[in-house]
């Protein structure tokens, strides 16, 4: 008997694990049979479709590529210092964790978790804003990660014909924001790909937009991103010797804990308990007053003393030259010079004929780029004639 003949037997135990969603998740979870695909899919799957989805994120080359790209700190001699791949598993545990005491679907948190930051381009934020400004400079719109994620997973994966993935793991990924500061979310109602693509259209001309996720999942992968990075980035600070424990805000020290295990405790714990998940009323995702406050000014003491400090900012002006040097580079090589391409770099041709919709050389420099892992970026950079940064 073939695979394909033997899946069929496993049919049956689909709808009962369907069926099991409607007797253990909350009338406001989103169930699996609710997925829906862009694309009508020829072959019927076993699996359910979040957790199919949350497969294909997980075999993506996008996702390969998390293992090097920087989450904060970038060129550190350091093996125990956060990576983006290690901070995207931390998000989806922490989502899981909440999803089940909501009794939301874990398959689909898992999926948005584990696709939110794969539009990440090299060295973090600091990259982001670098490779927007180019692409602003080249008249296409500002880049965003969140943007540049369903851009690789809906459109660049597997050769321009993307994963197919559902309409409601996108729109999480989309609206995963969490560097925006949220007490409370509740979902913002989502029909079809249609008013997606149109949400996704209208942040891409507007950056500053705000959008919330369509699923109480998609809240709770938004709010756990913040729960995941903002007391590990402490920990990853004091290690690097930035700042010490003591100077963690004696408020948010008292209300939320000074280490990252019991910030995170904190944190999931008041969420659990201060989100309300009803038939009647919908679902509302958030903490208490208190700890939204605390969590805030914990927000900000990171920003001025870890994100913005010179420490963390000093190989930055060289990362920032690489960036500018290699996209003029890439852009007249496609433009007027290809045989000057170095060996092994395609600026994704292989899309030309796949891509829905027109393809410009300068997206498919940006696309590159933002694809790139840390050491990559750093070797192109230099087989061009850059100085780049050494680690330590």
């Amino acid at each position: 008997m073939s695979p394909e003949e033997s899946q069929y037997k496993l049919f049956p135990m689909l709808q009962e694990l369907n069926e099991k969603e409607k007797l253990t998740l909350s009338p406001r979870a989103t169930f699996s049979i609710q997925g829906t695909r862009r694309f009508e899919e020829e072959k019927r799957s076993y699996r359910q479709q979040f957790a199919l989805d949350a497969d294909r994120i997980l075999h993506s080359r996008a996702y390969i590529r998390y293992i090097d790209k920087t989450q904060v700190f970038c060129l550190v001699d350091n093996d125990h210092i956060t990576h983006r791949v290690l901070h995207v598993q931390l998000v989806a545990r922490i989502a899981r964790t909440i999803g089940r005491f909501l009794r939301l679907n874990e398959d689909l948190i898992e999926a948005i978790a584990l696709g939110h930051d794969i539009g990440h381009p090299p060295f973090g934020h600091d990259g982001e804003s670098f490779l927007s400004d180019l692409s602003v400079e080249h008249g296409l719109p500002a880049f965003q990660h969140n943007i540049q994620s369903v851009r690789f997973l809906d459109n660049i994966e597997r050769k321009g014909r993307g994963w197919n993935l559902t309409l409601q793991v996108l729109d999480g990924i989309l609206c995963h924001d969490g560097e925006v500061h949220s007490r409370l979310l509740r979902p913002q109602q989502l029909t079809d790909f249609d008013d997606f693509d149109q949400l996704l259209n209208e942040k891409e001309k507007n950056p500053s937009l705000s959008i919330l996720p369509a699923t109480p999942e998609g809240c709770v992968v938004r709010l756990a991103d913040t729960i995941a990075y903002i007391g590990k980035d402490i920990e990853d600070a004091i290690i690097l010797g930035l700042i010490k424990r003591a100077d963690i805000p004696k408020t948010c020290a008292e209300i939320l804990g000074s280490t990252n295990g019991t910030i995170v405790f904190s944190l999931v714990t008041d969420l659990i308990e201060n989100s309300s998940i009803t038939e009647a009323d919908g679902a509302t995702i958030g903490f208490s007053e208190e700890v939204s406050s605390a969590l805030y000014e914990l927000k900000k003491f990171n920003y001025e003393r870890i994100y913005l400090a010179p420490a963390t900012k000093r190989n930055i002006p060289l990362i920032r030259e690489c960036y500018r040097k290699l996209f003029s580079f890439y852009l007249d090589c496609l433009k007027n010079r290809p045989e000057k391409l170095p060996r092994g770099v395609d600026l994704m041709s292989d899309l030309d004929s796949l891509y829905s919709g027109p393809y410009c050389k300068e997206e498919k420099v940006r696309d590159f780029i933002a694809g790139m892992t840390d050491d990559y970026f750093l070797k192109q950079a230099s087989s061009i004639g850059c100085t780049v940064p050494k680690i330590g």
